[in-house]
């Protein structure tokens, strides 16, 4: 390690994380409501090579994770994704960087409030701001229990998850074999309403632009890492997976509905996979997957409450907010960092009830494509670290991003290609502008910090554990 280094503060934050708990934050934030939902939007828009749009932008964002994953393993560091930022291109990157992704988690929390309070309100007969504050009371109060309480919750939604799509993967393949009753079986519906490609290539690549922040949420582990026992170890185990994760959740799940129905059938578009197990004539299919859905949100929630927390917590320390967030109470928690960010996210809750139309859906707009410019950060400080690493401490770089610098340089090439994608479709160009407007706000704001605020500490990296 270079002689700049320096190990982490006793009182910070400790490692509370296992093995399993890594493991399925992994799988949990690669599967959102987004896959159970918004997957039918997906499917009008490009048809049945929506599967090819799943593909390609699970690669992309493969790439973006390989890229983190090598600076993660090669530095270990509380906040990763702002502090790669910082060091490799100075204070301003890291907080803007580091507000952005805050904001952008604060925002969600209080949206994934609002969803899960309109699945409740179907079978509890309560207004849906009480319920909104019921998840929001209940899913912070467990993330200021300890880190380990945010894993167990967090193990336990993945799990739900992942088994509801291994039963629908394994009814869906016995569908489409023949061997269910009544089933005619068969991939007719791949070409039979209009060909495989029935919007043209076109509609794969605008379908690419919706999918690729389906996949928000992978990037979690690499912050989570910092409270596990082996982080390096970890997200290297992680982002490993994340390919079959992609092949196996998405893509092989979206082929099998558009096998089972008509690309173009109107159920497709409210919940292709409630449409599909209701044309097997699975009983009880809408409740089961309610239920599911309502387990989806509930994880963003959870895991969105503790990663802004922890991005909070990293701000503080850089001198980017104030100090008094940054302490931890006896059980390593940032709680009022923790607290602050779920005070903020009820902006958004109030906002859904008193302007849902404008300020609410201006908020969500807001965070559309904030996680691609975080994902151009990403990328830019990996080019930038690994020439260093390779210059002061090339021993480091045990993990390393595939062709490197060409693949990494794709990759920005491609999330600039889906901005400019975004701006030429009307549906999607108010994300893009208010998202920029979000990024503009966020980086004006770093003058006034750099003349009012603390001086941020002359570390250059606080590294955790190998």
């Amino acid at each position: 390690m270079s002689e700049t280094t320096v190990t982490t503060e006793q009182e910070g934050l400790r490692p509370g994380l296992r093995r399993r708990h890594m493991t399925m934050i992994a799988i949990g934030g690669a599967i959102g409501a987004g896959l159970f939902v918004g997957s039918g939007s997906v499917i009008q828009t490009a048809g049945p090579a929506a599967v090819l749009s799943y593909a390609a932008a699970g690669l992309l964002v493969l790439c973006v994770l390989r890229a983190l994953g090598e600076m993660v393993v090669a530095r270990p560091v509380a906040g990763s994704l702002a502090e790669y930022a910082r060091l490799s291109m100075g204070p301003f990157a890291g907080f803007t960087v580091g507000w952005l992704y805050w904001y952008l988690y604060v925002i969600l929390v209080g949206a994934e409030a609002v969803a899960g309070a309109a699945i409740l309100g179907e079978w509890v007969d309560l207004p849906q701001w009480v319920l909104s504050a019921v998840l929001l009371v209940i899913m912070t109060a467990v993330n200021l229990v300890s880190v380990k309480s945010f894993g167990e919750f967090e193990f336990w939604f993945a799990s739900i998850k992942v088994v509801a799509i291994v039963l629908f993967l394994v009814l869906g393949a016995v569908y489409l074999f023949g061997l269910w009753p009544d089933a005619d079986g068969g991939m007719h519906n791949l070409t039979g309403h209009g060909g495989f490609f029935p919007n043209g290539i076109t509609g794969v690549f605008s379908a690419i632009v919706v999918v690729i922040f389906a996949f928000g949420g992978t990037e979690i582990v690499t912050v989570a890492a910092a409270e596990s026992k082996e982080p390096g170890r970890a997200v290297a185990r992680a982002t490993n997976n994340v390919l079959w994760r992609v092949g196996l959740f998405y893509v092989a799940s979206i082929f099998l509905v558009v096998c089972i129905l008509p690309w173009n059938d109107a159920e497709v578009l409210k919940s292709p996979f409630v449409s599909a197990l209701d044309h097997m004539g699975v009983p009880a299919a809408g409740t089961i997957m309610q239920v599911v859905i309502l387990t989806a949100v509930l994880s963003v929630l959870n895991s969105a409450i503790y990663v802004s927390s922890r991005m909070l917590y990293v701000l503080t320390r850089d001198g980017d907010a104030p100090a008094a967030l940054v302490k931890v109470n006896k059980r390593g928690v940032p709680a009022r960092a923790v607290l602050l960010g779920t005070i903020a996210a009820w902006g958004a809750v109030i906002a859904s009830y008193v302007s849902p139309d404008k300020v609410f859906t201006f908020l969500v707009n807001s965070i559309g494509v904030v996680l691609a410019f975080v994902y151009i950060a990403i990328m830019l400080s990996q080019l930038k670290l690994r020439a260093r690493l390779r210059r002061e401490d090339p021993s480091a770089l045990t993990y390393r991003m595939w062709g490197y610098p060409y693949l990494s340089w794709l990759v920005i090439i491609a999330i600039v290609a889906v901005f400019i994608a975004m701006a030429r479709v009307p549906e999607q160009r108010n994300q893009l502008l208010a998202s920029t407007v979000s990024l503009l706000v966020v980086a004006a704001i770093y003058p006034l910090r750099a003349r009012f605020g603390k001086q941020a500490p002359v570390r250059e990296v606080e590294v955790l554990r190998h």
